[in-house]
C-alpha cells in the first residue's frame, strides 16, 4: 500500500502524514504523469483469481513455451479492465459480444465470477483465437466460442452486451466510427456497450501509451500498428447518434502507466 505523501498530512482528507492509504487517507495523491490529483486506483483481480485463469494457457509440455500463462498472470494482476468491466456489465442474461477479445480474458472473469451469459470473442489474430479457444476447452467454459474477424468488416449477428476493450486506436478514424456504429447496432434495448480506450489528451500517459501501442506492434504481439488516437467529445457524438446514452469517460488505469479511459453507453 501507498503512504500519504503529504508531509503535513493529506489536504483532501486531513489524515495524518502517518496515516497509510487506503486504510488512513482517502486515496487522492499526485498523479506524477498528469501533474494534479487523480483518484485511487481502480481494483485488479486477487492473484489468485489470476493464477485460477493462467493456468488454463500453460503449455501442453513441461518445457514448453508459458509466455502467454505468465503475460495472463500479470495482465489480470496488474490491469484493473477486468475488474472495471465487471462492474459495469449488468447481471443479466445478455449475450456477451467481446470485439477484438485477444486470448479471450474476459469470458474466464465472466465464469469465474458466476456471471452465465453467452460469450461471443472475435479478433483478426487467427493464432489468439486458438489460444483462446484452447485455453477455453481446457478451462470448460460453457456457452463460450471464438471467431476469427476483422473488426473493419461486418461483425456477426448479435443483440446484448458489446465489450470494445483497447481496439480503437489501432483503427483510423473513418474505420473507427464505423466500428462504433455496428457496435452499438449490436446493443440490445437495455444492454451496454462497454469501451476502454486510450484519449489523446497529450499528456504523459498518452505518450506512453503511444509508446507502448507501437512496440505492442514491432514485437508483434499486435497485428496492426496504431493509427488514430479518440477524442472524448467524438466518441460520445458518435455513440448518441448511434441511439446510445454514454456516461462521461473515467479513467481506468489504475497503477499502470497507461492513458486508458472506461466510457459506458447504454440503450434505453
Amino acid at each position: 500500500m501507498t503512504a500519504c505523501t503529504h508531509r503535513q498530512g493529506c489536504t483532501h482528507c486531513g489524515a495524518s502524514a502517518r496515516s497509510r492509504w487506503p486504510n488512513g487517507c482517502c486515496g487522492q495523491r499526485t498523479d506524477p504523469l498528469h501533474g494534479h490529483d487523480s483518484p485511487r486506483p481502480s481494483p485488479t483481480l486477487p492473484a489468485t483469481q489470476a493464477r485460477q485463469i493462467a493456468m488454463a494457457f500453460r503449455p501442453a509440455s513441461r518445457w514448453g513455451n508459458r509466455r502467454n500463462q505468465y503475460y495472463v498472470r500479470f495482465k489480470l494482476t496488474g490491469d484493473p479492465l477486468y475488474r472495471g468491466v465487471l462492474d459495469a456489465l449488468p447481471t443479466d442474461h445478455l449475450p456477451v459480444l467481446d470485439l477484438g477479445c485477444g486470448l479471450g480474458l474476459l469470458a474466464h472473469v465472466l465464469r469465474q465470477h458466476a456471471r452465465g451469459q453467452a460469450y461471443t470473442g472475435v479478433d483478426v489474430d487467427t493464432a489468439k483465437i486458438r489460444q483462446a479457444t484452447c485455453a477455453a476447452a481446457t478451462s470448460r467454459l460453457a456457452q463460450v466460442r471464438f471467431e476469427s474477424l476483422d473488426l473493419r468488416g461486418p461483425l456477426p449477428p448479435h443483440a446484448g452486451h458489446v465489450a470494445l476493450l483497447d481496439v480503437l486506436q489501432y483503427l483510423d478514424l473513418p474505420a473507427q466510427h464505423r466500428l462504433l456504429a455496428r457496435a452499438a447496432a449490436a446493443v440490445a434495448p437495455g444492454g451496454r456497450l462497454i469501451l476502454r480506450t486510450p484519449l489523446a489528451n497529450k499528456d504523459g500517459r498518452d505518450q506512453i501509451t503511444r509508446l507502448g501501442d507501437r512496440l505492442a506492434w514491432r514485437i508483434g504481439w499486435m497485428r496492426t500498428r496504431p493509427h488514430h488516437y479518440p477524442v472524448e467529445a467524438d466518441l460520445r457524438e458518435a455513440l448518441r447518434a448511434a441511439g446510445l446514452q454514454a456516461t462521461a469517460a473515467r479513467p481506468l488505469h489504475g497503477r499502470t502507466p497507461f492513458n486508458s479511459w472506461l466510457l459506458v453507453a447504454e440503450r434505453p
